[in-house]
């Protein structure tokens, strides 16, 4: 079994990989140079050492390099990413194409719910009113303005049920927090976290219910948009949006109207329609607003668990078990 993957990761994960299928013959894509031969080579492991320094919009050059090599190798089967979305579009093309793609859901869940949460509670006790006093050199304690609401009984509306939305709902919990879900399948029981879940029709009456708004699903053409000026106006006065999923769930216009208005009271926002965000755009002088760079899912764990992740699905494929975590 011949696997192409990044000189990088064949140095760092080979010998885990050796391990896990002692057959596997690595073929490492150098940077620069000649390129290996492809043929015969079934399986790619896509890790994040070709993603960093790029963005989903503009990928690097080294990365533009393996995925054209991916889309030349006659004998490609199945490609594994290191990312838990596969909305991008060469995964797309991937899929389209005809290969088996597998993400890594669940390896960065421990992170980007710990980022989401972060966000959560620095909007809740008023951080960025803080922070913006702090650069003043002023000192203007909470208690004289507005004083931040206690969490303890709030409820959070978490758009998404995977690992991520689990722990996020699991830690929500542990403030006191009470969980709603949204996802496709409402009739299941609903996973670790959450006290109910409900499907995506039931946004508009779940909304005026909601003081915390938690992004935390896919990109698809069920949630592309979804989060408009009518989904923020069914918003009570004075809530919050946290957003670690994907810029394209939410209509950036309407938003910035939202927040503007003061309808909604903050957001922390992870990812955005474009990245990196324009230096003109409105969003980083809001004083409500904190604006992560699409970071949450940073780790120094994560190529690790991603790795392990694969090593399994790696161990299926040799023995011609289905695969873990299916794209579609």
């Amino acid at each position: 079994m011949k696997l192409l993957l990044s000189d990088v990761a064949a140095v760092r994960h080979g010998e885990r990989i050796r391990a896990a299928v002692p057959a596997v013959q690595l073929v490492p894509v150098p940077p620069d140079g000649p390129l290996p031969e492809t043929a015969g080579a079934e399986v790619a492991f896509v890790t994040r050492d070709l993603f960093v320094g790029g963005t989903r919009f503009n990928l690097t050059a080294r990365f533009r390099r393996f995925l054209d090599l991916l889309a030349a190798s006659p004998d490609l089967r199945w490609v594994q990413t290191f990312s838990a979305g596969t909305d991008m579009a060469p995964y797309q093309a991937m899929l389209a194409r005809g290969l088996t793609l597998t993400n890594s859901a669940g390896a960065s869940a421990g992170a980007v719910a710990t980022t989401a949460v972060t966000g959560l509670l620095a909007l809740a006790r008023g951080l960025p009113r803080i922070a913006e006093a702090q650069r003043r050199r002023a000192w203007e304690p909470l208690y004289a303005g507005a004083e931040p609401r206690d969490i303890d009984g709030q409820s959070a509306l978490i758009l998404g049920t995977g690992p991520i939305g689990q722990e996020i709902a699991r830690l929500c919990g542990a403030f006191g927090l009470r969980t709603t879900g949204i996802r496709r399948d409402a009739a299941a029981t609903p996973p670790p976290g959450f006290a109910a879940t409900a499907p995506f029709a039931a946004l508009p009456a779940l909304l005026p219910r909601t003081d915390w708004l938690i992004l935390a699903c896919p990109l698809t053409e069920t949630t592309r948009g979804l989060i408009d000026a009518r989904a923020l106006a069914l918003l009570p006065p004075g809530r919050h949006l946290v957003n670690v999923a994907r810029g394209g769930i939410v209509v950036e216009d309407d938003l910035l109207a939202a927040l503007r208005a003061g309808h909604l009271a903050g957001a922390f926002l992870d990812v955005f329609a474009l990245e990196p965000l324009p230096a003109e755009s409105p969003f980083w002088d809001l004083p409500n607003v904190i604006v992560s760079p699409h970071s949450a899912a940073a780790s120094d764990g994560l190529p690790e668990r991603v790795a392990a992740q694969f090593c399994g699905n790696l161990g299926r494929w040799a023995r011609g078990e289905p695969l873990l975590n299916l794209a579609r």
